[in-house]
Protein backbone atom coordinates (compact mmCIF):
# COMPACT_ATOMS: atom_id res chain seq x y z
CA UNK A 1 0.00 0.00 0.00
CA UNK A 2 2.66 2.19 0.71
CA UNK A 3 4.49 1.76 -2.47
CA UNK A 4 1.06 2.24 -4.55
CA UNK A 5 0.98 5.73 -2.18
CA UNK A 6 4.02 6.78 -3.53
CA UNK A 7 3.41 5.71 -7.36
CA UNK A 8 0.36 7.62 -7.36
CA UNK A 9 2.16 10.77 -5.85
CA UNK A 10 4.93 10.29 -8.60
CA UNK A 11 2.22 10.25 -10.92
CA UNK A 12 0.02 13.15 -9.66
CA UNK A 13 3.20 15.50 -9.95
CA UNK A 14 3.85 14.80 -13.57
CA UNK A 15 6.47 12.10 -13.15
CA UNK A 16 6.86 9.15 -14.96
CA UNK A 17 7.57 5.96 -12.37
CA UNK A 18 8.99 2.75 -13.16
CA UNK A 19 7.52 -0.43 -11.86
CA UNK A 20 9.44 -3.40 -11.34
CA UNK A 21 9.20 -7.01 -9.93
CA UNK A 22 12.12 -8.77 -9.08
CA UNK A 23 11.94 -12.87 -9.14
CA UNK A 24 14.16 -14.58 -6.72
CA UNK A 25 14.95 -18.51 -6.50
CA UNK A 26 12.10 -20.42 -7.02
CA UNK A 27 9.87 -17.31 -8.03
CA UNK A 28 10.94 -17.39 -12.02
CA UNK A 29 8.89 -20.83 -12.13
CA UNK A 30 5.76 -18.90 -11.03
CA UNK A 31 5.61 -15.76 -13.19
CA UNK A 32 1.43 -15.87 -13.80
CA UNK A 33 1.84 -14.62 -10.19
CA UNK A 34 4.07 -11.61 -11.09
CA UNK A 35 2.40 -10.82 -13.99
CA UNK A 36 -1.09 -11.00 -11.97
CA UNK A 37 0.48 -8.50 -9.15
CA UNK A 38 1.62 -6.05 -12.00
CA UNK A 39 -1.78 -6.28 -13.75
CA UNK A 40 -3.32 -5.39 -10.25
CA UNK A 41 -1.10 -2.38 -9.94
CA UNK A 42 -1.48 -1.19 -13.37
CA UNK A 43 -5.51 -1.28 -12.52
CA UNK A 44 -5.13 0.28 -9.47
CA UNK A 45 -3.33 3.51 -11.00
CA UNK A 46 -5.00 3.32 -13.86
CA UNK A 47 -6.93 7.21 -12.74
CA UNK A 48 -3.52 8.64 -12.21
CA UNK A 49 -1.04 7.23 -15.34
CA UNK A 50 -1.21 5.34 -18.09
CA UNK A 51 1.36 2.63 -19.10
CA UNK A 52 4.15 3.91 -21.40
CA UNK A 53 5.84 0.33 -22.00
CA UNK A 54 3.95 -2.90 -21.85
CA UNK A 55 5.19 -5.12 -18.42
CA UNK A 56 7.68 -7.07 -19.86
CA UNK A 57 10.63 -9.95 -18.43
CA UNK A 58 14.00 -8.28 -18.37
CA UNK A 59 16.25 -10.80 -16.92
CA UNK A 60 15.02 -11.92 -13.32
CA UNK A 61 12.35 -9.15 -12.88
CA UNK A 62 9.39 -7.70 -14.28
CA UNK A 63 9.61 -4.31 -16.01
CA UNK A 64 6.98 -1.49 -16.38
CA UNK A 65 6.66 2.18 -17.15
CA UNK A 66 3.96 4.39 -16.10
CA UNK A 67 3.70 7.53 -17.55
CA UNK A 68 1.52 10.46 -15.80
CA UNK A 69 -2.06 11.25 -17.38
CA UNK A 70 -2.45 14.15 -18.68
CA UNK A 71 -4.50 17.01 -16.67
CA UNK A 72 -7.23 18.94 -17.88
CA UNK A 73 -7.13 23.05 -17.33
Amino acid sequence: QVKLRNLSRFLEDGDKAKVSLRFRGRELAHQHLGQELVQRIREDLAEFGTVEQEPKMEGRQIVMVLAPVKKRQ
